[in-house]
C-alpha cells in the first residue's frame, strides 16, 4: 500500500507531497530546480545556507526549503522575484569567498551560480586559511569552504567517527578536526565520506585528481571486505582516478579508507605483465627464504603464454597419472569471481580428479560454517548488517567491525544512536566499545564459559521461548542439562566478567524485541571455533531470535567473495551450494552435469594438504590469488611445504611470497580488470564491472583457468562470465532464479532466489530451518582450552588480526600509495603496562618469540589489548607474524587457531627491512617485473 499524498501549490501550480518529504525533495520530483548546498540526501537537514529559501503565502521571513515540510494546501513561491534575489544573494556572498582557482571540478557553488546566472562577486573576500596537505589521501583546503557542515554531518552522523567539528563563532566560525589539529594528527580513519559529501572541494582527494575529468565511469563493488560496498571508478587513460560510494544496498554510499584510496595497487609497478618459468639454474626452494622481487632474474626468467601453460599443465597432469588425483591439490581464491571460483573447484574435481580444493575461508570462518550447518541447516548468514537498525539490541562477539568491516560499523553506530542497545564481548577493546550499552571484555579463550552462563541465566530464570523450542528445535532437553554447571557465579572467576553483569546482558537479550549476533574471527580461530558458534547458535534457539528482521546469526564475512566462493564449492567436502560430496545422490547430479566420474572422498584441507605435502603425499599444486606462505599458521611450516613440492603452478597479479616458490608464475587480472559476480557477507550477488585493461601481456583469470583445463583434458570454452553464471544456476537451487540481465538492471539480488523475478530473501528461517527435519538442533559444549597456554617460558599470549588500512597478507594494500603511506611499517599493539615492565619505549623495536620462531617490529602503546596480550596484524612480510602461530586444528572446522598461542616478549631485535617488497616507490627499470 503506498503512502497517502497530499496536494500543495508550488510556484502556482497544484503539486503532489509525501508524508516526511520537504518542499525541497517534492520540488525536485517535479522538476523544479531549487539551489541548495547544505542540503544532501542522506544526510540530517540542516539548513544553514539559506541558498534554497523560498517564500510562503502569509509567513513574514522566507523558509528553507530543505527542512520545511510542505501541508495540505501551502502556496509555496520558489522562483518568486523575492526568492530569487535571496537565494542569488546568497550564492554571491559564497563566491566573494572563494579561491580563484577551484578546488573540484564538481564544484556546486559554481554550478548554481551558473544557474541563476551569478556572476562576479562585489564584495571583498575574507582573509583565508592557509592548505592542510599533511594528510596523503585528504587536501585541506579551508579557502573553499562554505561552512555547509555537510562534512561533520558525514563525519559525526553517517561514519559516527566524531572527528569534524564547527569551532568559534561568527567570521571566525571554521571546520575543525579534533581540537583544532591538522588533518593526519588528528583520529581522521580517512573514509573519505567527508570528501564525497564536500561540495566545493574544500576537502578533496590530496592527489588532485579532483580537478581532472574521467574519461568513464564504472560501476562496481569494493575489492576488500564481505560488506561488499558499491562503488564508482572514474577512469582515464586506463587508471583510475578515484573512487566514490554508490548506493548499494550495504552501504548507500559509505565506504572506508580502503574502499576509497586502496585502488592504485593495479598500477604498481611490480604487476606481473609477462608469465614466468623458474630458472634450471635457480638457487634451491627453502622455506626460510628472505624474498626481494627486485632480484626476480635470478629465480625466474621470462616465458610465452603458451610456453608457460604447456609446463605448467603438463607436469601437473604427469604426477596426476604416475601418484594419482590425490597427489594433486588446488587453493583457490576469496578475492576473485564466483564464476572463477566455480570453475577452479571444477578444474580440481574434473581435471585433477580429487576433492582436494580448499581456499581462505579455511582460515576464517570453517568453525562457522561446520556449526551453522550442524545446527540450522545453511552456513550462511539469517539476516544483512543493515537489520542492526531494527533491533533492539546487538551482541558484537569476537569481531572488531570499526577495523574489519567499517562501514558495517558505522550501521551498527547508527542503530545505537536510534536506541539500540549495543553489547560487546571481546578480550580486546575494540572501538566500538565505546558505543556499547556493556563491554565484556572476557579473557582470551574462555568465551563457551560466558556464552553457556548466559544460557544458564536464561535457562533459569525462565526466559526460554518455550514456543519455539518446541515447534521448531531438536535437542533442548541435552542443552538445558548441559548449562546446569554454569551458573554466573561460577563462570565469572573464569571468563573474568562479573556474575551480575552476565545475568544483565543475558535477560537483555532473552527479553528484548529483537536481538541480534554479530561475530567474526575472534570466535572462529580457535580449537574450540565451532563450539564457540554452537553457543552462539544455541542462544539464539533458546530464546526464538531468529527467522524475524532484528534477529538471528551474522558471521562477518572477511574478504569480499569468501561467501561466493564457499557457495560455488571452492571447499574439499561441499559442490557447489553446500551439498555434500560423500552423498550418492548428489554426487550422481554432477557426474551428470560435468560429464565425468568424481571422488566420493572429501578432500584434504589448507592446513592438511601443507602437512601431506611435506610427507610427500600431495607432490603438485596450483595456487589462484592466495598467499599461504604467508596466511597459514606457522608460516616456516607452510613454507617448506610448498617448497618440497615438485611443482607448483601460482597465478596472481604479485610475485607473492608464495609466488617466489612456483615453478611457473601466471600473470592475471586484479580486481578492477575483470568483471564476474561477487556474493556479499549479507549473501548479496552483485555484479562488478571490468574498469580496467590488465597490463603486458597479463590475462583474466577465467581465460587462464580454462587454459588450464584444456591441457588437463577438459573441453572448455566459456566466451563470457555469464556462460558460467548460466551453469552455476544449474546446480544451485540457491541462485537459479538470478539471471545475469538482472544483475546488469539491478546491481544486486539476494539468494535465496530460487525462482526468476522471485525478490530474494533478505531475512530466513522464518518458519523453517533447510535442514531434514526443518528444525534447528541444540548442540551441547564444554569448556575446551586452547591447545598451547601460557606458562613461565612463553608468559604471554599472541592474537592476530588485520588491520584498517592493510588487508590480509598485504600483497594489494601494501602497494596502494595512501594505505602503505598511512601504516608503513610493522607493529605490535602492546598494553603500556607490559612495554613499561619490559623498558621499552612506544616506538622501539621488540621481538616476539613463540616455540615455532621470532619475529622483531616496533612496538605501539596501545591499551585495548589487555596485560598479557600481543596484538600483531599479519600483512607485514618483513615481520611475518604467522611463523608464530600454531598450527593446532579445531576438529570439525580444520581451523587454525590464530587467535591464541603463548609467545614471550624481549626487548630489542633486528630492525625490520622491507628489500624492496612493498610501498608505491617506482624501481629502476632493469629491476621491474616484466
Amino acid at each position: 500500500m503506498s503512502a497517502p499524498t497530499f496536494t500543495f501549490t508550488l510556484d502556482g501550480r497544484d503539486v503532489d507531497a509525501l508524508p516526511g518529504e520537504s518542499i525541497l525533495q517534492a520540488a525536485r520530483r517535479h522538476g523544479v530546480e531549487i539551489p541548495h548546498l547544505c542540503h544532501k540526501d542522506g544526510l540530517a537537514p540542516a539548513g544553514n545556507c539559506r541558498a534554497c529559501v523560498v517564500e510562503i503565502e502569509s509567513e513574514r521571513v522566507l523558509a528553507p526549503s530543505c527542512c520545511r515540510a510542505p501541508a495540505p494546501g501551502m502556496q509555496v513561491r520558489a522562483r518568486s522575484e523575492r526568492a530569487r534575489a535571496a537565494q542569488k544573494m546568497v550564492l554571491e556572498l559564497l563566491l566573494s569567498d572563494m579561491p580563484a582557482q577551484p578546488r573540484t571540478r564538481d564544484d556546486e557553488l559554481a554550478h548554481w551560480a551558473r544557474r541563476l546566472g551569478v556572476d562576479r562577486p562585489r564584495f571583498a573576500p575574507r582573509e583565508q586559511p592557509a592548505p592542510d596537505t599533511t594528510h596523503p589521501a585528504i587536501a585541506v583546503n579551508l579557502d573553499a569552504c562554505i561552512q555547509c557542515t555537510r562534512c561533520l554531518r558525514a563525519c559525526r552522523h553517517e561514519q559516527v567517527n566524531d572527528v569534524i567539528g564547527l569551532a568559534h563563532r561568527g567570521a571566525h566560525a571554521k571546520i575543525v578536526f579534533d581540537m583544532d589539529d591538522a588533518l593526519a594528527a588528528s583520529t581522521c580513519v580517512a573514509c573519505g565520506e567527508c570528501v564525497q559529501a564536500c561540495p566545493t572541494g574544500a576537502l578533496a582527494p590530496a592527489n588532485g585528481t579532483a580537478l581532472q575529468e574521467a574519461e568513464r565511469q564504472v560501476p562496481s563493488v569494493c575489492p576488500y571486505c564481505g560488506v561488499g560496498c558499491q562503488l564508482t571508478y572514474h577512469v582515464k587513460d586506463n587508471r583510475i582516478l578515484r573512487v566514490e560510494g554508490r548506493d548499494g544496498p550495504a552501504n548507500h554510499g559509505r565506504l572506508c579508507v580502503k574502499g576509497r584510496y586502496g585502488f592504485d595497487y593495479a598500477h604498481h609497478p611490480q604487476r606481473l605483465t609477462q608469465p614466468l618459468v623458474r630458472r634450471a639454474d635457480a638457487p634451491p626452494k627453502r622455506g626460510d627464504f628472505t624474498m626481494d622481487p627486485s632480484r626476480w632474474q635470478e629465480v625466474f626468467r621470462v616465458a610465452t603464454w603458451e610456453e608457460a601453460l604447456d609446463l605448467a599443465a603438463s607436469r601437473l597432469r604427469e604426477i596426476r597419472d604416475a601418484h594419482g588425483p590425490r597427489a594433486l591439490a588446488g587453493f583457490g581464491s576469496a578475492k576473485g569471481s564466483n564464476e572463477e571460483a566455480y570453475l577452479f573447484q571444477k578444474l580440481v574435481r574434473t581435471g585433477f580428479g580429487s576433492n582436494n580444493v580448499d581456499h581462505c575461508t579455511r582460515l576464517c570462518h570453517a568453525s562457522s560454517v561446520a556449526a551453522l550447518l550442524e545446527g540450522i541447516g545453511s552456513g550462511a548468514v539469517s539476516n544483512p548488517v543493515m537489520d542492526v537498525l531494527q533491533a533492539e539490541l546487538v551482541i558484537v562477539i569476537g569481531a572488531n567491525p570499526t577495523v574489519n568491516h567499517p562501514v558495517a560499523a558505522t550501521w551498527i553506530k547508527n542503530a545505537v544512536r536510534r536506541g539500540t542497545k549495543l553489547v560487546v564481548c571481546d578480550p580486546r577493546r575494540p572501538d566500538l566499545a565505546r558505543h556499547a550499552w556493556r563491554y565484556l571484555q572476557f579473557k582470551p579463550d574462555t568465551d563457551v564459559a560466558l556464552l553457556n552462563a548466559m544460557m544458564h541465566v536464561i535457562v533459569h530464570e525462565g526466559l526460554v521461548d518455550a514456543d519455539f523450542i518446541a515447534e521448531r528445535t531438536l535437542d533442548y532437553e541435552a542443552l538445558r542439562r548441559n548449562v546446569e554447571g554454569y551458573a554466573p557465579e561460577a563462570m565469572a572467576p573464569v571468563c573474568g566478567i562479573p556474575a551480575e553483569t552476565i545475568r544483565e546482558v543475558a535477560r537483555a537479550y532473552a527479553t528484548s524485541r529483537a536481538s541480534m549476533i554479530l561475530w567474526g574471527m575472534g570466535v572462529s580461530q580457535h580449537v574450540h571455533g565451532t563450539d564457540n558458534v554452537r553457543c552462539l547458535i544455541a542462544l539464539a534457539l533458546m530464546t526464538g531470535q531468529v527467522g524475524r528482521p532484528g534477529t538471528g546469526l551474522h558471521p562477518l564475512r572477511g574478504q569480499n567473495n569468501v561467501q561466493g566462493a564457499s557457495d560455488a564449492g571452492l571447499i574439499p567436502m561441499m559442490y557447489p551450494d553446500y551439498q555434500r560430496v560423500d552423498a550418492p545422490d548428489v554426487r550422481e547430479r554432477f557426474e551428470q552435469l560435468w560429464g565425468t566420474k568424481l571422488d566420493a572422498r572429501p578432500g584434504l584441507t589448507v592446513v592438511e594438504v601443507m602437512d601431506a605435502a611435506l610427507a610427500g603425499q600431495v607432490r603438485g599444486m596450483y595456487i589462484m590469488g592466495e598467499n599461504p606462505a604467508m596466511s597459514d599458521p606457522d608460516a616456516n611450516h607452510a613454507r617448506e611445504a610448498l617448497a618440497a613440492l615438485e611443482h607448483l603452478v601460482v597465478q596472481d597479479i604479485f610475485l607473492t611470497e608464495t609466488a617466489y616458490l612456483a615453478d611457473v608464475v601466471l600473470p592475471a587480472s586484479a580486481f578492477p580488470e575483470k568483471t564476474g559476480t561477487f556474493t556479499n557477507t549479507d549473501r548479496t550477488v552483485q555484479l562488478g564491472r571490468q574498469a580496467l585493461t590488465p597490463p603486458g601481456d597479463a590475462r583474466q583469470d577465467l581465460w587462464i583457468i580454462q587454459q588450464m583445463a584444456r591441457r588437463l583434458g577438459l573441453d572448455w570454452d566459456h566466451a563470457h562470465p555469464r556462460e558460467v553464471f548460466e551453469e552455476m544456476r544449474r546446480c544451485m537451487p540457491s541462485i537459479a532464479g538470478i539471471t545475469w540481465e538482472r544483475l546488469e538492471r539491478e546491481h544486486a539480488v539476494t539468494y535465496p532466489c530460487p525462482e526468476e523475478g522471485a525478490p530474494g530473501q533478505p531475512v530466513v528461517f522464518t518458519d523453517r530451518f533447510p535442514t531434514p527435519t526443518g528444525r534447528g538442533r541444540f548442540v551441547p559444549v564444554d569448556v575446551i582450552p586452547a591447545d598451547e597456554r601460557p606458562d613461565d617460558e612463553y608468559p604471554m599470549v599472541l592474537i592476530t588480526g588485520r588491520q584498517l588500512e592493510h588487508w590480509h597478507t598485504g600483497s594489494m594494500t601494501r602497494r596502494t600509495g595512501v594505505l602503505d603511506a598511512l601504516e608503513p611499517d610493522p607493529v605490535a599493539l602492546v598494553h603500556p603496562l607490559d612495554l613499561e615492565r619490559l623498558g621499552v619505549a612506544p616506538g622501539g623495536i621488540i621481538t616476539l618469540q613463540s616455540r615455532r620462531g621470532e619475529v622483531s617490529l616496533y612496538a605501539r602503546a596501545d591499551d585495548s589489548s589487555p596485560p598479557g596480550a600481543v596484538f600483531v596484524p599479519f600483512c607485514y612480510y618483513e615481520a611475518a607474524i604467522n611463523k608464530l602461530t600454531n598450527p593446532a586444528l579445531d576438529p570439525y572446522g580444520k581451523i587454525p587457531e590464530f587467535k591464541y598461542c603463548a609467545v614471550r616478549v624481549r626487548p630489542g631485535g633486528r630492525v625490520p627491512q622491507r628489500t624492496g617488497y612493498a610501498g608505491f616507490t617506482e624501481q629502476p627499470a632493469e629491476n621491474a617485473l616484466p
